[in-house]
């Protein structure tokens, strides 16, 4: 059984490990892998976050930035003005909390100030450390990912020697850090980064040891949404594959799911947390 925590964020507490969280994507970029542009413009992006609310997701995830393999960094102000009309549209209008995802201490700063409970950080603060600072003076959830290199260098990375003892070592250095600027473990949750900077076989690895993971007692986030290593070329069977990377994470202990498809990965996170439910 998963264990269970209480995670702290701005506004509520949230109980993990009962069910599994769905943390919804909402890509406000012009150019994500899956859904770049369609979501750009604030009330489409309005609209879809209602859906997705309305379909079951528990948490919606505000993206402004690419970080899918080979894209480049943008700066802080382009980065806000993709994302602050979006945040006024949606704040106060969600019964769930809303999470940004974000590297960059300014835009979290605002971010927060506009309602956001939830920082999503995909460089686990090695980008700018200062970030932690700035959650924890907003008593924000934080979420640190793995990433190795950058998404601009992935390509050029050789395969990561002991993927799970590594990415376990890195996490426990980043939490240590992150407690360092003041972040209460209880408002962290990690993520151990399927397809950031690891190569295609070794997600599958990470997947199928990510129990491993509980010896840093935090709650486990995973997002193999739509991720390169279960791209086939079909878009319906690639969602067919995240469902089944869906369940496999779960059965292996994560908490939190992050996904684009709410209602397909719902009924796949269903079926896992019953199989959990059965055995426990």
């Amino acid at each position: 059984m998963r264990k269970l925590f209480y995670w702290k964020l701005k506004e509520r507490e949230i109980k993990l490990g009962e069910s599994t969280v769905l943390m919804a994507v909402l890509n406000v970029t012009p150019d994500s892998f899956s859904d770049g542009g369609k979501y750009a413009d604030p009330d489409r992006a309005f609209a879809r976050a209602m859906e997705m609310e309305e379909q079951g997701a528990d948490i919606i995830d505000v993206g402004a930035e690419s970080t899918k393999p080979g894209s480049a960094r943008i700066s802080a102000a382009e980065e806000m003005r993709r994302l602050i009309p979006v945040l006024k549209r949606l704040k106060g209008r969600l019964g769930v909390p809303v999470s940004v995802d974000t590297y960059k201490a300014e835009v979290a700063e605002r971010a927060l100030e506009l309602g956001v409970e939830i920082i999503n950080d995909p460089s686990g603060l090695t980008f700018e450390p200062h970030l932690a600072r700035i959650v924890s003076n907003h008593d924000a959830g934080l979420v640190l990912n793995h990433m190795r290199g950058r998404p601009e260098t992935w390509a050029k990375l050789a395969p990561l020697p002991d993927p799970i003892g590594t990415i376990a070592r890195d996490l426990e250095a980043t939490i240590s850090r992150a407690r360092h600027a003041g972040v209460d473990k209880s408002r962290m949750a990690i993520d151990p980064g399927l397809g950031f900077g690891k190569r295609k076989e070794q997600n599958s690895l990470i997947l199928g040891r990510l129990g491993e993971l509980a010896g840093l007692d935090l709650p486990i986030m995973i997002g193999p949404s739509r991720k390169h290593f279960l791209a086939l070329t079909d878009p319906e069977e690639t969602r067919f594959a995240t469902a089944a990377a869906v369940a496999a994470g779960v059965l292996a202990g994560a908490h939190i799911v992050r996904v684009h498809d709410v209602r397909e990965m719902r009924a796949a996170a269903g079926v896992a947390d019953e199989i959990l439910r059965s055995v426990g």
